[in-house]
């Protein structure tokens, strides 16, 4: 029903995916509530920011339709809360102290307007740090300067919690974090450390699985990526890696995004 989730203010709007069943998780929805979509739509479109349909924002890029951020947003949920994918064993004399928590990291790759973005850094809470990724310099601008548009956008971007940089998303993203006390990487990668990701959104269609994508995965993490080489063949994968590194991949539904590709030359502009 997704399609019928419209409304005529940024509140009506989440209400009415709530009421459909496209937003179930209450965090979800007062993440939804606390940004207006409206802030992140192009010069004059205001008009259309509440209509769950995607919207053209320039530079050859557009900002999903709401019904997709929401569903995004509830397969990441747990990486983004800290939540575990399945129960913890229960407690005995040998087993091993438990791991002080770690800062919780979160790319967002194509982030285009900045509006999931900064929906993740809602979901993610104070102590975690989300990086949006762009392969276009306006694009990079353009998401900072949408979410400085609100106080608290910008007290998320001088805090450093919420940050934009320029690269391909193909690749990944190897930032560090900043946090001396985790390990290292491993050479190849594969168990995400202290570099890696908890949870990685993908806001266009890749041609195949990137595999620098699923190395750069924590232990445990969550991929959700858009795949297909065709508008008409594209299914969103769910890629998730539980903490003993094993990786398991779940084809969800046919989705239609604009493809993860080269950068025309003329948005490549210093």
């Amino acid at each position: 029903m997704a399609w019928q989730c419209s409304g005529t203010s940024n509140a009506g709007l989440v209400e009415t995916m709530w009421r459909n069943g496209v937003i179930t998780q209450p965090a979800v929805k007062e993440a939804f509530l606390r940004v207006d979509r409206a802030d992140y739509m192009p010069e004059g479109g205001a008009s259309h920011a509440y209509q769950d349909s995607p919207q053209f924002i320039g530079l050859g890029a557009t900002i999903s339709a709401p019904h997709m951020h929401a569903y995004a947003a509830e397969v990441l949920l747990p990486l983004l809360t800290g939540a575990p994918l399945t129960p913890p064993p229960s407690p005995s004399s040998s087993s091993p102290p438990a791991k002080p928590p770690r800062r919780r990291r979160v790319l967002d790759v194509g982030s285009g307007s900045g509006y999931l973005t900064r929906l993740l850094a809602e979901l993610a809470g104070d102590d975690a740090e989300v990086v949006g990724l762009e392969h276009i310099p306006g694009l990079v601008r353009l998401g900072e300067r949408n979410t400085r548009k609100t106080p608290e956008g910008r007290r998320m971007l001088d805090a450093g919690r919420v940050r934009f940089r320029l690269g391909d998303g193909r690749a990944g993203c190897r930032e560090p974090s900043g946090k001396e006390e985790e390990p290292a990487a491993a050479e190849d990668g594969s168990d995400g450390g202290a570099a890696g990701w908890d949870a990685i959104h993908v806001g266009a269609a890749a041609a195949v699985m990137h595999e620098p994508l699923v190395r750069q995965l924590r232990r445990p993490g969550r991929l959700f990526i858009p795949v297909g080489a065709a508008a008409d063949s594209q299914f969103v994968w769910i890629v998730t890696k539980d903490a003993r590194g094993e990786v398991t991949m779940e084809q969800s539904h046919a989705v239609r995004y604009v493809p993860l590709t080269d950068a025309a030359p003329e948005f490549l502009e210093n």
